[in-house]
């Protein structure tokens, strides 16, 4: 049985199903009622309960002996890097005596130490914590993920502009969220001592510029790419809803990708293009409106 955590999110779902397609047993970890019923209908079981729930999160791990482990992103109304720490926490409790051989974490480019610095300072933790226990485990640290993309359609659509926190020209790795998912899937069935640091990207590097072009392509309109000057970004992350504290966070996360970009040299490579994935997304959206 193969437990998945964050099997509601882009790059949970997309392992969650290359490993359906395999025919492989699936659990999936959930709060929600109604999606642990969409994923039974899937062929998957579905396990309720909240991260923070240290026996009963242990409970379900016992159920299993591989594990592919996404640290669930805290409402960004809140005091995201302080949730995300309650959460770390929680699963790694959990962790002990649970049975488990095998774990597959999702990790991100640019993970390093540091208190404010969102998902990259969170993951970097918990790389290091599963580094210091039994089981072993791989780390994926997964490039930009194209779905972060999918905010940028309205704007795209109403106004022929995408807004961003990078230059134009600024050009980053970015991958898909189901390329993540097939090489996921490999490390959770191949070999236990199968481990390490894998980079997942995408076929080439992408600029907000590209982003821009591949809605212009995909709506056939003028589609322009806007950067939000940096003094502004935690003024511009308020006002959709983001706490002081995670405003900080995210700006800090922003400004250590800009200023120093983590570049794998011989990372795995997905096939989806951002072009494609930008064309299938709004495609998709013509049919259940984003």
């Amino acid at each position: 049985m193969y437990i998945i955590l964050g099997a509601t999110g882009h790059v949970g779902s997309a392992v969650a199903n290359a490993l359906l397609e395999k025919g492989e047993p699936v659990t999936i970890i959930t709060r929600d009622a109604r999606k642990a019923d969409t994923w039974k209908q899937k062929g998957a079981q579905g396990a309720i309960t909240d991260v923070q729930d240290v026996a009963r999160l242990q409970a379900v791990f016992r159920q299993g002996k591989r594990l592919f482990l996404l640290n669930p992103p805290a409402p960004p109304s809140t005091d995201t890097a302080a949730e995300e720490r309650k959460n770390m926490q929680a699963i790694l409790a959990a962790l002990d005596e649970s049975g488990l051989e095998k774990i597959v974490v999702q990790s991100t480019y640019g993970a390093q130490p540091g208190d404010r610095v969102g998902d990259l300072g969170v993951l970097y933790e918990l790389e290091q914590a599963l580094a210091r226990q039994p089981i072993p485990t791989s780390v994926i640290r997964g490039a930009y993920y194209m779905s972060n993309w999918e905010y940028a359609l309205h704007s795209a659509r109403a106004e022929g502009k995408v807004y961003a926190y990078y230059p134009a020209d600024f050009k980053l790795p970015m991958v898909a969220p189901n390329d993540i998912g097939q090489v996921a899937a490999r490390l959770l069935t191949g070999p236990v001592d199968q481990t390490g640091l894998h980079y997942v990207e995408g076929p080439e590097l992408y600029s907000l510029a590209d982003v821009a072009a591949a809605f212009s392509t995909a709506l056939q309109k003028p589609v322009e790419a806007i950067e939000i000057p940096r003094d502004q970004w935690k003024k511009s992350l308020k006002a959709v809803g983001f706490s002081d504290e995670a405003a900080e966070s995210m700006a800090n996360m922003t400004a250590a990708t800009l200023d120093t970009p983590e570049f794998a040299d011989n990372p795995i490579r997905g096939t989806t293009s951002l072009q494609s994935y930008i064309a299938d997304l709004v495609k998709i959206s013509k049919i259940n409106p984003i």
